[in-house]
């Protein structure tokens, strides 16, 4: 009888980092940056303190690392947009598209928001340069749709701020929310009804209707994978 051999797979570097910024999105926003340490946050992956400062390099580093990811997960939608492209289809993606990303990553949110209030003290370059940028950016093909008329002469930038707003409101007030709801969090029907709701006042007030809803968001699907 042939013996069988089990071997060992060492996990990926990929998958180290998965774990690492999983459990460190999770103390970050339970401790906020001062409170979190490195031990706790390797206590939490379940791996070696040494472990963390070889892929992360230090605290801030990881700490900036997942606010960066927080904003690309939600601009996403906004990155292949051209003159050519739908505003009701992008601004509806957009809007719901961040909707499930707050749902699904509750902790990154508010720990987004906790950097925020505190005045911005590890993203503060990057909130004037590249952010500042990449607005600037979106907001010329948006007055790009308004000239074509696909939609009215609205500011971009209260519109990007707007789409931000209000739907993170859902996520970093969730308690607020759920106690006047009388519930212990949202279902599915009442994400799929506020969806709706901002979709229809957000676009109306840009002038341009909403796309017909047959189908989920175009970036959902990415909203759901787990990003570096």
């Amino acid at each position: 009888m042939t013996a069988v051999t089990a071997t060992y797979e060492s996990p990926s570097r990929e998958r180290i980092e998965a774990s690492i910024l999983v459990a460190a999105e999770e103390v970050f926003s339970q401790h906020g940056y001062r409170g979190a340490s490195l031990q706790m946050i390797a206590d939490r992956a379940g791996l070696p303190k040494a472990n963390i400062l070889y892929y992360m390099g230090s605290k801030q580093a990881l700490y900036v690392r997942l606010l960066n990811r927080m904003m690309r997960r939600w601009n996403e939608v906004l990155e292949d947009i051209t003159p050519d492209s739908d505003p009701a289809t992008v601004l509806s993606d957009f809007i719901r598209t961040k909707m499930v990303l707050g749902q699904r990553y509750p902790e990154g949110s508010k720990l987004f928001a906790a950097e925020i209030l505190a005045g911005a003290p590890f993203l503060g370059d990057y909130l004037g340069g590249e952010l500042r940028d990449w607005v600037a950016s979106r907001a010329a093909i948006i007055h790009q749709w308004s000239a074509q008329g696909k939609m009215d002469a609205v500011d971009p930038r209260w519109l990007i701020f707007l789409i931000w707003s209000s739907t993170q409101h859902y996520t970093e007030y969730s308690a607020q929310v759920s106690g006047i709801l009388g519930r212990d969090a949202l279902t599915e029907d009442d994400l799929e009804s506020i969806s709706t709701f901002l979709e229809h006042v957000i676009l109306k007030g840009c002038g341009v209707t909403a796309p017909a809803p047959n189908s989920a968001p175009k970036s959902s699907a990415d909203a759901h994978s787990v990003e570096k």
